[in-house]
């Protein structure tokens, strides 16, 4: 790969691994946790995993602004060009619990817009990473999304709780089939893969939890809305993201976006 980002897709995907293999060795030994906030469960992995990736984006990119799950916000960030967009570690829920669907997800954006994505997953080492202009990839392999145009054929990526809950019902009658998955941000790079058709979030999301699997399902030739609202612009002072959100083939969102339409 080659490209004015280059170095930042190198850098990103080096953070990427010495998290994932930080997390792979907790993932062996307990997974004790507590609370930072009300249904969002932090772990030492987490925060080790977010040392690790904040001390290799600083020594590599010091003029840059980092915005991370495991860091504290400084206003600061919305004064730079360059922000790093960091979750050391999504999924965390699913991490405790031992189900294998968590990921390191870094992504770089430039004027608020996506440029470089990478979602590392440490149970499987599968690297999907992309840049602006240049295509998503596994590994070394390329990247694109699904070739279904009908929702009625199509598989849906769901959220584990957003099913439990029952957030998405009403939407599981004009899909072929729903399958829930765990970190927003594997679900978006499955989507990229085609491991699902499209992807459908009915809760409040972090800039942090979809900003890399945005860009990787963009260079894949897809879409990423919050719908009606558009694409994302990142950076901003309040780093939710408001459903729904929907992502993979443009027919896919457009008929999502359609549903959700008053």
């Amino acid at each position: 790969m080659s490209s004015s980002f280059e170095r930042e897709v190198e850098v990103a995907r080096r953070a990427a691994l010495r998290a994932a293999e930080i997390i792979a060795r907790f993932s062996e030994g307990t997974r004790e946790s507590w609370e930072k906030a009300e249904d969002s469960p932090v772990t030492q992995a987490d925060l080790a995993a977010n040392a690790a990736i904040v001390a290799e984006l600083e020594a590599s990119f010091p003029e840059d602004g980092i915005l991370s799950e495991e860091k504290v916000d400084s206003p600061q960030r919305r004064n730079r060009s360059r922000l790093w967009v960091v979750d050391p570690l999504d999924g965390t829920k699913e991490f405790i619990e031992g189900v294998p669907q968590f990921a390191v997800s870094i992504a770089l954006t430039i004027g608020g817009k996506p440029v470089v994505g990478v979602v590392h997953n440490p149970m499987t080492r599968e690297c999907f990473h992309g840049a602006r202009g240049l295509g998503a990839f596994l590994d070394d392999s390329p990247l694109s999304v699904s070739k279904c145009t009908r929702l009625d054929d199509a598989v849906l990526l769901s959220s584990r709780t957003e099913m439990k809950r029952g957030q998405v019902e009403e939407f599981t009658q004009h899909v072929r089939e729903t399958q829930a998955v765990g970190s927003v941000a594997l679900k978006l790079a499955w989507t990229a893969a085609a491991r699902g058709d499209v992807w459908l979030s009915m809760a409040p999301k972090s800039e942090w939890d979809v900003c890399a699997g945005h860009l990787l399902v963009r260079e894949a030739g897809g879409i990423f809305e919050v719908l009606n609202r558009g694409e994302r612009e990142y950076n901003q002072p309040d780093v939710l993201l408001q459903p729904p959100m929907a992502a993979g083939p443009a027919p896919l969102v457009n008929a999502l976006r359609e549903l959700c339409t008053p």
